[in-house]
C-alpha cells in the first residue's frame, strides 16, 4: 500500500490497509489464490520465517477501494487534523494553495492499488483491475506482509512509531521496503538468479518503482511532495533491507522490526542505521504574537521532505548537495483564528556550518519562489527579513542552524 503522503494521519491511512468485506464469483479466486500456499513456502525459505496460519485470499474491486478510503478518512482523522496537514504542506509550499489533500490522497491512493493486505481481519485483497503479468508478483508481496504480520504485528510497529512524523515514515519504508524486496527475491529465484550479494540487481529492481508512467495520470499530476512521498518506501526501503540483509544475512528481516531505525535518513543511508545516528531537536524560534494565538500542529521534517523542498524550489543536483548533512528539523504552526492568520515556526540543524549557510541561501530562495511576492527589508549573509503573501517573515541562520517564522502581523516582529 502506498505509503505517507502527508503527516499522522496519512500515515495511519496508508498503514491500516482495507478491511473491506467482498467476494469473487469468478474463477480468479481459486486460481490465483490457489497459488497462495506455495508462495508462501518460498517466501517463508527466503526469510527463514515461519507461518503461523494460512492467509484468506479474495478479490476486491476499485470502486470498494475508493469507499474504503473515503471512510477511512473519517475514521482515523478529525476535520480539524486534515486541515492541519494541508495547512502545514501549503505553508511550507510543498503543495498549491488551493490542494485538497483528503480528496487528493484518496483518488492516488485508488489509481495505485494493486493489492491490500489487511493486518487488521488477516487477509490479502487484489484489486480486479490488477493485470494478470502482476497478479503473482503482487500477491508474493502482499503475502511478505502477512507473514512480516505474524512474526512481528505490524500494528503495533506503525503503532509505536506514531510519536515522531520522521520516524513512522521510517516505520513505513521498513514494512513497504521488505516485502518488495522479498518480493523481488521472489521473482528473481523463479529466473535462477538472486538479489544476494547482487548490489546492482537490487538496485535495478528497486529502480523499477521509480517510474510512473502514463497509465498513472493521478500521480504523474500530483505535486512532487506526494510523489516522491508515495514511491519512498517502495524505492528507498528496498535498498535500506538489501543493506541491511548484504551485512547481517537472515537476522536482517528480523532486525529491521526489533530495532526500528528512527529517521527517514536511517533509511535513504543504512550506515547511520548501523550506526545509531539519531537526529537532533533544534530550539524553534520564539516569535513576538498577539494574544489569540494557539497550537494548531507541529512534528518533524525529515531528510526526505528537505530533499524534495530543495528539488522542488532548485534541483535535484542542490537536493544531493545538501540534504545528506540534515541532522534534525522540527516546525510548528500556531493559528488565530479570529485573526485569520496561521504563524509557521521552522528550525533545521545541519551537520557542518558550511552546509547550514548554503541551506540558508536555498531556503531564501524558496521562500521567493513560493510566494507570489516577496519584499525584503532587510538583509546580512546571516538574516533576513520582510513580507511574503502571507505576512512578515524572518529568517536567520546561527551556526549550522536554520530558522524561519512566516506569518507573522505587521508591527508585531
Amino acid at each position: 500500500m502506498p505509503g505517507k503522503l502527508s503527516r499522522a494521519w496519512t500515515i495511519g491511512l496508508a498503514a491500516l490497509l482495507v478491511s473491506v468485506a467482498c467476494a469473487s464469483t469468478d474463477g480468479r479466486r481459486s486460481g490465483l489464490c490457489g497459488e497462495v500456499p506455495a508462495i508462501s513456502q518460498e517466501l517463508s525459505r527466503i526469510t527463514g520465517l515461519s507461518w503461523k496460519h494460512q492467509v484468506p485470499c479474495d478479490f476486491i474491486s476499485k470502486d470498494q477501494v475508493t469507499q474504503f478510503l473515503k471512510k477511512r478518512v473519517r475514521e482515523v482523522a478529525s476535520p480539524e487534523e486534515v486541515r492541519a496537514e494541508e495547512l502545514t504542506l501549503k505553508k511550507f509550499g510543498l503543495v498549491p494553495p488551493n490542494f485538497d489533500l483528503a480528496g487528493s490522497t484518496v483518488d492516488l491512493l485508488t489509481e495505485q492499488a494493486a493489492a491490500f493486505y489487511d493486518y487488521n481481519k488477516k487477509r490479502l485483497f487484489i484489486t480486479e483491475s490488477t493485470s494478470e503479468d502482476n497478479q503473482e508478483p503482487v500477491l508474493a508481496h502482499e503475502l511478505s506482509h502477512a507473514l512480516a504480520d505474524q512474526n512481528f504485528n505490524l500494528a503495533k510497529y506503525i503503532k509505536h512509531g506514531q510519536k515522531n512524523d520522521d520516524g513512522s515514515t521510517a516505520r513505513l519504508a521498513v514494512m513497504e521496503g521488505q516485502a518488495t524486496w522479498m518480493m523481488s527475491e521472489y521473482m528473481a529465484r523463479r529466473e535462477g538468479q538472486t538479489l544476494k550479494g547482487n548490489p546492482g540487481l537490487a538496485a535495478t529492481m528497486a529502480g523499477l518503482g521509480e517510474s510512473g508512467g502514463s497509465q498513472y495520470p493521478v500521480f504523474d499530476n500530483s505535486p512532487l511532495y506526494l510523489r516522491r512521498s508515495l514511491i519512498f518506501p517502495y524505492t528507498k526501503g528496498m535498498t535500506f533491507q538489501n543493506a541491511v540483509i548484504d551485512r547481517d544475512g537472515e537476522w536482517g528481516f528480523a532486525e529491521v522490526f526489533e530495532k526500528a531505525p528512527v529517521s527517514t535518513q536511517q533509511i535513504i543511508h543504512p550506515e547511520a542505521y548501523f550506526a545509531k545516528l539519531k537526529p537532533s531537536q533544534p530550539d524553534l524560534p520564539e516569535p513576538h504574537l498577539a494574544r489569540g494565538y494557539k497550537p494548531l500542529v507541529g512534528g518533524t521534517l525529515g531528510e526526505l521532505e528537505h530533499a524534495i523542498l530543495l528539488e522542488q524550489y532548485g534541483s535535484k543536483e542542490l537536493a544531493r548537495e545538501i540534504a545528506p548533512h540534515w541532522r534534525g528539523s522540527t516546525f510548528g504552526l500556531l493559528e488565530n483564528k479570529k485573526a485569520g492568520r496561521v504563524v509557521l515556526l521552522y528550525a533545521v540543524e545541519w551537520d557542518d556550518e558550511a552546509s547550514a549557510r548554503r541551506y540558508f541561501t536555498a531556503y531564501r530562495n524558496i521562500l521567493a519562489k513560493k510566494w507570489k511576492k516577496m519584499t525584503v527589508e532587510a538583509e546580512t549573509g546571516e538574516s533576513v527579513s520582510g513580507t511574503g503573501d502571507d505576512g512578515h517573515f524572518e529568517l536567520r541562520r546561527k551556526g549550522a542552524v536554520v530558522t524561519s517564522i512566516e506569518g507573522l502581523e505587521a508591527g508585531l516582529h
